[in-house]
């Protein structure tokens, strides 16, 4: 495999999606050890790095992206490499998972690819691009990951116990996800793609995600005091609070000057606050 393939296939870049499966696996009553394993294989080494791959080879990036601050030439190898992570997921999940899983894999693929193909491009859609990230890499992964977890049904996660916390990984995608485009703005409009960041323009999407962070965390307090003691609410609120003091700083020092909003800065804030719900959740998988 050339160098440039697995460097566009990004496999660090898992570890900012891994939230949600850890959110997923903190959750669950009946963890299936091998059926974990399994999942979080099959999403972070082979789905997450086939859809970043399939992306980068029809983007052909010159500047930075999520994860690759220095992005090589792509090649035909990434598109093949990209398309072989696929297969592999959906024979990995129909033969060690369920059926059912591995249709929420095609699925999911086919989302990415539809997100970056130009034949359909939904990143030229600014709503539309946001709510596909929103559903797909939120909500959706959620249940598939507690799906695989747990070896459950898709109709087993129909309970409010399982449904409210998907709902709000989706919410926290939601906000995240205009800020990882921010520094991308020159990038999109060369290729004409009118991403949701774009629209918003720089402290636009600083707003933004401001706005679906405190609509994220109404619904935390909530689902904490609902169903878990106030103790893993205050929890919760510490492991979010450097995240949000180091949004509050950056955010006023791009007021003054929008060169900062930067790829350094935006990978910062994608690790701080990754590593931190990861710590988290792990915390609550092993305590619960």
């Amino acid at each position: 495999m050339q160098k440039s393939t697995l460097l566009h296939l990004r496999f660090p870049f898992s570890f900012f999606l891994l939230p949600v499966y850890l959110f997923a696996l903190s959750i669950s009553n009946s963890v299936d050890p091998i059926g974990a394993s399994i999942t979080f294989v099959v999403l972070h080494f082979f789905l997450y790095p086939a859809s970043n791959g399939y992306n980068s080879y029809f983007d052909k990036d010159e500047e930075s992206i999520g994860g690759l601050k220095n992005p090589p030439t792509v090649t035909k190898e990434l598109y093949y490499t990209s398309l072989a992570l696929d297969f592999l997921a959906l024979a990995v999940g129909v033969f060690f998972i369920s059926l059912e899983f591995m249709c929420l894999l095609l699925l999911y693929g086919v989302a990415s690819k539809a997100y970056s193909h130009p034949a359909v491009r939904i990143k030229k859609f600014p709503f539309l691009e946001w709510i596909t990230a929103f559903f797909f890499q939120g909500y959706f992964t959620f249940l598939m990951a507690y799906i695989g977890i747990n070896q459950v049904s898709l109709h087993e996660t129909l309970d409010i116990h399982i449904q409210f916390p998907a709902i709000l990984s989706s919410l926290l995608l939601g906000g995240s996800y205009p800020m990882t485009q921010i520094y991308q703005h020159n990038e999109d409009a060369r290729r004409g793609d009118n991403t949701i960041s774009r629209i918003l323009g720089v402290l636009g999407t600083f707003h933004f995600t401001a706005v679906f962070f405190l609509i994220a965390n109404s619904g935390f307090v909530y689902y904490f005091l609902k169903w878990f003691e106030i103790s893993d609410l205050v929890l919760f609120q510490t492991a979010l609070t450097p995240s949000l003091v180091y949004f509050l700083l950056w955010y006023f020092k791009v007021r003054k000057n929008t060169e900062f909003a930067n790829y350094q800065s935006t990978m910062r804030l994608n690790i701080l606050s990754s590593a931190l719900l990861n710590l988290f959740f792990l915390m609550q998988f092993l305590g619960n």
